[in-house]
Order: structure tokens, then sequence, then C-alpha cells
């Protein structure tokens, strides 16, 4: 029986538990199995006699949407940014909210009738500001489930609703009105007080999270975009022997393109004339650029950094090795574990509870003979207190602030979902080129002949290579000061020849020296990437040309193992090379040759054997595995497709910062956690008092209030945080 996998778009989770509810309502349907990501609001689904309409109709029954994904193309969607509306939303409430708080909050501003501005006020951000909390507990409703949207619009509901009732069937409506503050006592009817601050301030402080939330969300696509904008947009199709400029998107298999020095290659092909160099480190990690001849292949969106080369097409569009990588990157991010926040996994437990709580004490104050308003005021306390408000400032306050203390120190958190796991975080996954190493080739070694000079052999080197644009002639010229080229000839793949103060040079391979000029070769080459140089026929010497290891790489590795952080090297160059930068800073295990492919797989290797991983990486082969990792960091050199697949990116590239990211990571969410506690522990604290109507809603803002403040203050302990130091 045959399968087929299906991707679905999900529209209307508000949290993790949505998803959650989606998968198990599924996976309930004969022969599917399907895994639903909050983070990308995807839904993966492989099926073996299920159609996709089905399938779309069980998770509309579920209360959500589903639809196929439309076909991607690369645009510019500035203006396209889904958070605004909730922006709006936001700043809008906000700017209404405000001056209520001001004027409850502060007596001496509380003039005759205050209190019918504070309402008008509110109205708008009790009903349109909350409206996405009040639609998701609807809908949770219908399905049977409680969130913490249930608990926030009971909240603002109960304490909007209690203030009209006190307004216009109360006393609080009468002109002089002050509000009152009665920490505990005899019970009151609280039929006198309003509590139009608690349902504007709680809407305002639960819509700023969540737009933090939508914001980090809607980064995860940009890794997509990424790798869409990567390739050629255009391309020089050969017709009839006349060059034309179509749009990448019109070639088909079996035309020929021309690609000239610095232009990319259109889509996978192969070469059917000319000679090269081609750049594919965004692809490959490899930093030595790939020699191709007539009969090579070749793969779309690598750069052309040498001569003019044709080439037949022979994939394009979805069949690309680079829509190959976007969709091994897409699969990596829907499978990937997303831990559901702190405060949505308590919800379960705690919302249903606060409920029963509340509709407790209403029952036993009315059994008990007790005023109707006094049971009302018990039940409206009792949610209020336990309304989430800290909960809501616990995460996005220290998030922003640990967040912005990392922008400082160039370190990039992409959201609270990131920060669980670095502490759990036991095996750290490091790219070679760009991230233990510069990326860029420079000289590491000088070997002259008997009796020349090494600056001299440098000297005519650089003189020699001058006229070449090959990364490793820029190493040489970079070396020393060039002198001038006469007669110069390029061989690609080989060397480059040129006169020289009057002399012939030859620079390039050793066998090409050996076997095109006659020149004789010591035997004692060194290893690595040798340019051989001779004068006339004779042999000068040998130059050693490597990437080369950061200066802090060494550093940064000793201070993750004492994070407890086993370091894997892994990436996609020579075995000989990968092990010398590994011996250079001190990692013992090593995996090289690897595909990006192969990357994903070593990462999900090491899932499987228990291990909590952590990648670094820079380039597009690197962005499945940044994916796949339980926690992806990039370097800030790097692509943008690595960037955007990753959780955290290092903007300055320094491999020492990586460790602070880690540090400040496991600073930030053990901030968090403390938050949570305390917001909790305050509301909790106080539900008994609610309960035996020994503190009216207004004391339970005040509650809230003062754990807000805690939570704000604990928040700001991270501005202190220090970097390691160098």
């Amino acid at each position: 029986m045959s399968t087929t996998d299906v991707e679905l778009d999900i529209s209307g989770m508000t949290c993790a538990s949505c998803a959650t509810r989606i998968e198990r309502k599924l996976n309930k349907l004969p022969g599917v199995e399907a895994s639903v990501n909050y983070a990308t609001e995807k839904a993966r689904v492989r099926s073996s006699d299920v159609d996709t309409d089905r399938l779309i109709a069980t998770v509309e029954a579920a209360g959500y949407g589903a639809a196929v994904p439309a076909p991607e193309v690369a645009v510019d969607d500035a203006d396209a940014d889904e958070t605004r509306p909730l922006r709006d939303r936001l700043i809008i409430s906000a700017a209404l909210a405000l001056p209520v708080a001001v004027l409850s909050m502060v007596p001496a501003l509380q003039f005759e009738y205050w209190q019918w501005l504070a309402l008008t006020l509110t109205a708008p951000v009790a009903v349109w500001g909350a409206w996405p909390f009040h639609r998701a507990a609807a809908i949770n409703l219908r399905h049977g489930a409680a969130t913490m949207d249930t608990l926030i619009s009971l909240g603002v509901v109960a304490a909007f609703g209690w203030s009209l009732y006190a307004l216009f069937f109360g006393g609080a409506g009468m002109p002089g009105m002050t509000m009152t503050f009665t920490l505990v006592g005899a019970p009151r009817s609280g039929g006198h007080e309003i509590y139009l601050e608690v349902a504007a301030l709680v809407t305002v402080f639960i819509l700023a999270g969540r737009y933090i939330e939508a914001r980090a969300k809607r980064a995860s696509s940009e890794a997509m975009r990424a790798l869409l904008e990567l390739g050629a947009t255009d391309a020089a199709k050969l017709q009839d022997g006349v060059e034309v400029r179509v749009p990448v998107a019109q070639l088909v298999v079996g035309d020929t393109v021309v690609v000239r020095s610095g232009e990319k290659i259109p889509s996978d092909g192969l070469v059917v004339s000319g000679m090269s160099s081609v750049d594919a480190s965004m692809l490959t990690g490899e930093s030595m650029p790939v020699e191709v001849v007539e009969g090579s292949r070749v793969v779309g969106a690598t750069v052309n950094v040498g001569g003019r080369l044709e080439v037949e097409i022979t994939r394009v569009g979805a069949d690309t090795e680079l829509a190959r990588m976007r969709r091994l990157m897409e699969e990596a991010q829907t499978g990937k574990a997303q831990v559901q926040r702190l405060a949505d996994r308590v919800s379960g437990i705690f919302v249903p509870v606060v409920i029963v709580l509340a509709i407790a004490a209403l029952v036993g104050w009315s059994l008990a003979g007790a005023p109707w308003e006094l049971a009302f005021t018990a039940a409206v306390a009792t949610l209020i207190i336990a309304c989430p408000c800290a909960l809501g400032l616990a995460t996005p306050t220290a998030l922003l602030v640990g967040t912005g203390r990392g922008s400082q120190l160039g370190i990039l958190i992409r959201g609270p979902q990131v920060l669980e796991q670095t502490r759990t975080v036991d095996t750290i996954v490091l790219d070679k080129t760009g991230t233990v190493t510069t990326g860029r080739m420079s000289v590491t070694d000088v070997r002259p002949a008997p009796g020349v000079d090494r600056d001299a052999l440098l000297a005519v080197a650089a003189a020699v290579e001058s006229g070449s644009e090959h990364p490793v002639a820029r190493a040489i010229v970079a070396a020393s000061a060039p002198g001038s080229v006469e007669s110069f000839q390029s061989h690609a793949g080989f060397g480059v020849q040129g006169v020289v103060d009057g002399a012939a040079v030859v620079a390039g391979r050793p066998s090409w020296l050996a076997e095109e000029w006659a020149v004789a070769m010591p035997a004692d080459l060194p290893d690595g990437t040798v340019v051989a140089v001779a004068r006339n026929g004779d042999y000068l010497g040998a130059i050693v040309v490597a990437d080369t290891v950061k200066p802090s790489s060494s550093a940064a590795i000793a201070r993750l193992r004492e994070l407890g952080l086993e370091p894997i090297l892994l990436t996609g160059d020579t075995e000989s090379a990968a092990r010398g930068v590994a011996a250079a800073v001190g990692v013992e295990r090593v995996e090289a040759g690897v595909t990006p492919a192969g990357k994903l797989d070593a990462i999900r290797r090491l899932q499987a054997d228990g291990r909590v991983v952590a990648m670094v990486g820079d380039g597009v082969n690197d962005a499945a595995a940044l994916a796949a990792a339980d926690l992806g960091i990039a370097m800030g050199g790097g692509t943008d497709a690595a960037i955007a697949a990753s959780d955290i990116t290092v903007v300055s590239g320094d491999p020492m910062v990586v460790v602070d990211a880690v540090r400040l990571s496991r600073r930030t969410l053990g901030i968090i956690k403390g938050n949570l506690f305390w917001a909790f522990a305050y509301n909790v604290a106080a539900i008994p008092l609610a309960m035996a109507a020994l503190l009216n809603p207004l004391v339970a803002a005040a509650a809230m209030a003062l754990s807000s403040v805690f939570v704000v203050t604990n928040s700001l302990r991270l501005r202190g945080f220090r970097p390691t130091v160098r």
C-alpha cells in the first residue's frame, strides 16, 4: 500500500495546545500519521488512503482552518506584515487603557463623573481589544477545552461586567464617587466599586505578549523566503547561437545557458563548454572553489568565479538541489518538537481549577444565606486574583530585557520557545567554514627551495597571481605587495602563467608544473592546498593556502565544555582540512565530507541517541540542520537562509559570543521561571482570601499589579548580564 505526504497550512491556532488537539484529531483517522507545528502553523500528514479533502474537513471540524499551501514566490512582502492588525489593536488598546489606569489609581485626579469617562474608554478595549481572547475562548468552549484564553476572557468579562453592574445598578455611578482600597475586613457588597482598569490593563498586557510571540513566529517563514531569493532571477539562454535574457522560471530541461564570471548558475546542469571555478560554499560549506570542466555537473545558485561556461539545464523548479534543500529545511522545522510556553503548560490545570473555585465561592456564599452581591463579589474577586496579568508579563518582559541586552552584545534571540532548550542542551555541533574558521583563504605556510628567499618567493608568486580573481590567488596577493605581470594567462583548474621582471613564471598545482612544464618537484611537499612556483623552469618553492581558524575559537570551545556541552566538528570539507582545524581548537570528534542532507542526518542521529543538540552554522548547507537541532545558532556573517532557520543569531560571528548566547539564554530562562513562580504565588496565596469575601476585586487588581511590578523588576536584573571575559 503506497503512502503520500501532504502538507497543510493551519489557521486559527492560539496556543501550543491547539496544535496538540489538531494532531490528535488527525491521528485518529485510519492510516494517518500527522505532526502539527504551532510555530510554523503547518501540518505534515502521511497517509495511506485518506484524501486531502477529508484531512481538511477533520481540521475544520475541530474548529480550525486548513488549506493546501499555495506556491511560494520570492516577492517583497514588506507591506504584507500579518502582525500589523495585532500591533494596531495593541497600540489603540494601550492608548485607551492608560488614562483609565491613571484615573483609577490616583484619587486626586478623580473628578466628578470620572467613572463614566473611564467606562467610555474601557468599553472598546474590553470588547474589541480583547476580541481575539473572547473568540478563542468560545472556540475552545465548543470543543470542551480551556486554555489561558479562557481565563483571560473570563477575567476581562467579569471585571467589565461587574463594573457595568456597579455603575448602572449599584452606587458607583453617583457623582463624586471615588475608588477605595480595602485590603481585608468585613465582607461588603462591592456594589460601589468598579474594576475598569483591571479589564483594560489585563487586555493590554496580554496583547503585548501575543504581539511579541506573533513577531517571533513570523520570523520562521523568513528561512523559506531566504532560500527562494538565493537563486538567480534570470539567465542568458542560447537560442540559435544568440544569447537572450529570460526569467529562470521559463527555463526547461535541455536549454543551454551562458554563465560568465561573477554570475550565479541559474539551475542544475551539465557543463557543455568552458572551464572555470565555481564557488559552491553556500550549498556545500567547502571553502575551496570547485574546478569544473566540460562534463562537470553544476548546481543552481552557486557562483561562477572563473571563466565563461555554457551549461545544459538538467533539472528545473522543484527538482533542483536548491528546492531539495528547501524541502529538507521545511521538513526539519515541521518535525521539530516545539516546547509549549510555560504558562500554557500549567493552564490546562490552573484554568479549570480557578473557574471551579469561583463557582464554589458563588454557590457557597449563596447557600450560606449571604446577600447575592456579596456572593458575586467573592466569585469575581476569585476570578480576577487568578487572572494571568503577571503571567502575561512573565515571559515577554524577561524576553524583552534579555533580548535587548543580547542585542547590545550582538546576540539575537528569536523567541521564548528558544530559551527552554538551552538549559538541557548537552551537545554542540559546529560547522567548520565561517563558524570555527574565517571562511577566507590566507597563506599559512611558505616553503622556499634551498637558496631562495622567502619574501622573494612570495613576491614572485603574488606578481603572477595578481592577474587572477581566484580566491587562492587573492590570498597570495594579500600576503605580499604584488609586482606587475605581463602576458598573463589563466588555466582554469590548474594555475597561471606570466612574465615577471622578464622571467617566465608559472604557479599552480604541483602536478601541473611537473607534467606540463617539466619542473622537478621535491618529494616533501606539504599537505593541504599547495601552490607551487617556478621561474624559467626552476622550482622556487611552495605556498600553502588554507582557511584560517578564528582567534577566539579555541577559547570558546573550552568555555562551551565548561558549560557542559560536548563539541563536535561537522563539515563538508575534506577530512585532512577538518582534522587540522579540530586539532587547532581542541575538538576531538570530527565528521568531514558531510553533505547538507548528511548534516541533517547527523543531527537526527544524535537526537535519537538521547542527545539535546545545539547546531552552530552559517551557510545554506547548514540551514536544514539548524532547523532540526534543538537549538540552532547562526553566525551573523552567514547567509540569510541560515540566519532565518536558526533560533539565535550571533551578529559578530565571534565564536566566543556563542558562549554568551548560551549563558544569556539560560539566565533569561531562569528569570522567566522565577517570574512564573511568583506570578502564581501572589495569585494562589490570595485566592482563599477572595473566596472568603475578605478581598474585594479592586484589591485583587492591586495584588495583580504588585505581582506585575515584581515580575518587571525581576526581569530588569538581566540588564546587568556581563559577557565572558576574553
